[in-house]
């Protein structure tokens, strides 16, 4: 593993740690202030309430881009893979097409059907 490679693992595990903390710490605060609003019913505690929220879902969002990020820089390090081809199309004579599987298996193919 090169020293940039080991740089990038680094990054991104510290940075998915840190955003694991925060919702862990988000998760408590957020509970808190639920009770400080039910029990003040201030409208203030209720707006602060609606701001820890949106940063909250903030933070998931970018834990999920951290991700995508992660899983782009790993697939340009892959090399792209061709499909599998799974049907052929011969445009040709059926001359055409003997001449072919005669070059390809040096096997003749009887044209004419066989009497019984």
């Amino acid at each position: 593993m090169s020293e940039e490679e080991k740089n990038l693992k680094d990054d991104y595990e510290y940075s998915r740690d840190t955003y694991y903390n925060l919702l862990a710490k988000g998760q408590e605060s957020l509970e808190l202030m639920i009770e400080v609003a039910r029990e003040s019913e201030h409208p203030r505690a209720f707006e602060v309430l609606s701001g820890m929220m949106k940063n909250m879902a903030d933070i998931n969002d970018k834990l999920m881009d951290l991700n995508k990020k992660n899983k782009d820089i790993n697939k340009k390090d892959e090399p792209k893979q061709l499909g599998n081809t799974t049907n052929n199309l011969f445009v040709g004579t059926t001359t055409d097409l003997q001449r072919l599987i005669q070059q390809e298996s040096g096997v003749v193919i009887d044209a004419e059907p066989e009497s019984e």
